[in-house]
């Protein structure tokens, strides 16, 4: 979500694909094979280990500084649709025949969580080339499929490797993947590990069975919260929020266009990015958009409570700019939110940007006008 002003009269691409990862990369070419590139030494492999199919790959369980790093540039949406590992088989622990085997993304968070999970295991990890997508975003993509999945399971002689016919795949990889196809193709049976990568170390020791609480998927405020910096940094690397900055920072050394309350849209802009999400729950109705549009108008009422009620004509038609403009921001910008929530429906999402972009639109234009009113007014 890193172009959201160019968006505004477009519908947001992605949504509904929620999960931990902050949102769903673009679509890239496909990748070719990639065993040269898995084989090269990366800060994340230690050595390697022979095979009946060849060497595979050791990999770090424990995250390394780089690694931390580069987590932390995600959260911030830089770099973004280029962190990927490539995309095989890898060895976690001290594999053997018997060791089972995962099957995740190649967007380096999601193969992050899962190596950081394995840690004190032994096991294989089978990464599919999902063109730097998360999983739950790749499965809907049709990227983390079927088809992918038999292609990586021929290519990396899986079958040679391990002695069992069972493959571990992410719950939420499921909408992707027809697992009697996988059966009927390869041989190997497919089972749904739990929603989170944390809860796998429970999961295997109990056998390979989830616990109710496993499947559930949850979006708690930790969840929510942790999604606000990559929002935020997409829209003030903007060149609309940079130009709106600029015009402000004019008007403060006395240089003045037009007038720009830049305070009362970064408001709106957090109310709609940060706020919404984090009491997502609490606030009344269904849709995201209305969501954030109620919470503007709150921001309104705030504004105009701390400046007092206008007195003139132009005051007036001022304030009506507030409360045209405000709300329009952090409603579409809570509606942006439906991409990385899990509590929308691809069918739903469609049905409210219907409805909202159009009124969005309206309520900005109207507001601009208010405030060009309000301009010539005081001039």
């Amino acid at each position: 979500m890193t172009k959201i002003f160019d968006r505004f009269l477009k519908q947001p691409k992605d949504v509904s694909c929620g999960g931990e990862e902050p949102s769903c990369g673009g679509d890239r070419a496909p990748a070719d094979d990639g065993s040269a590139d898995r084989l090269k030494r990366h800060p994340w492999t230690y050595g390697i280990t022979n095979t009946p199919a060849g060497g595979v790959p050791i990999i770090a369980a424990k995250m390394s500084f780089a690694d931390r790093i580069g987590t932390m540039r995600m959260r911030l949406g830089i770099g973004r649709t280029s962190y990927a590992v490539p995309p095989g088989l890898y060895g976690v622990g001290r594999p053997d025949r018997r060791s089972p085997v995962f099957v995740t993304a190649n967007y380096k968070m999601s193969f992050d969580r899962l190596r950081q999970a394995l840690d004190g295991f032994d096991g294989w990890i089978l990464v599919l080339d999902t063109r730097g997508i998360n999983v739950w975003c790749a499965a809907g993509k049709g990227t983390f499929g079927t088809e992918e999945l038999v292609r990586r399971i021929e290519s990396s002689g899986l079958a040679q490797i391990v002695s069992h016919r069972k493959l571990i795949l992410p719950q939420l990889g499921a909408p992707g993947v027809a697992a009697h196809e996988i059966t009927k193709r390869t041989k190997f049976r497919v089972l749904y590990g739990p929603i989170r990568a944390e809860d796998l170390p429970e999961y295997l020791r109990a056998g390979s069975k989830a616990t109710p609480a496993m499947r559930k998927v949850t979006f708690s405020i930790r969840d929510r919260i942790i999604l606000a910096p990559v929002e935020l940094s997409g829209i003030v690397r903007h060149w609309l929020f940079l130009v709106l900055l600029g015009l402000w920072i004019l008007r403060l050394i006395g240089v003045r266009f037009f007038s720009l309350d830049f305070p009362a849209i970064l408001g709106a802009v957090l109310v709609g990015a940060v706020l919404v999400p984090a009491v997502l729950p609490w606030i009344p109705g269904r849709a995201f958009a209305w969501k954030g549009w109620l919470l503007g108008i709150l921001l309104v009422f705030v504004i105009f409570i701390i400046k007092g009620s206008p007195s003139t004509v132009a005051g007036w038609a001022g304030a009506l700019s507030y409360f045209l403009i405000l709300p329009a921001i952090s409603g579409f910008l809570a509606m942006n939110f439906t991409g990385s929530s899990p509590i929308t429906s691809l069918s739903g999402v469609v049905k409210e940007m219907r409805t909202a972009v159009p009124l969005i639109a309206l309520s900005t234009a109207l507001g601009l006008v208010a405030m060009i009113v309000s301009a010539v007014l005081k001039a």
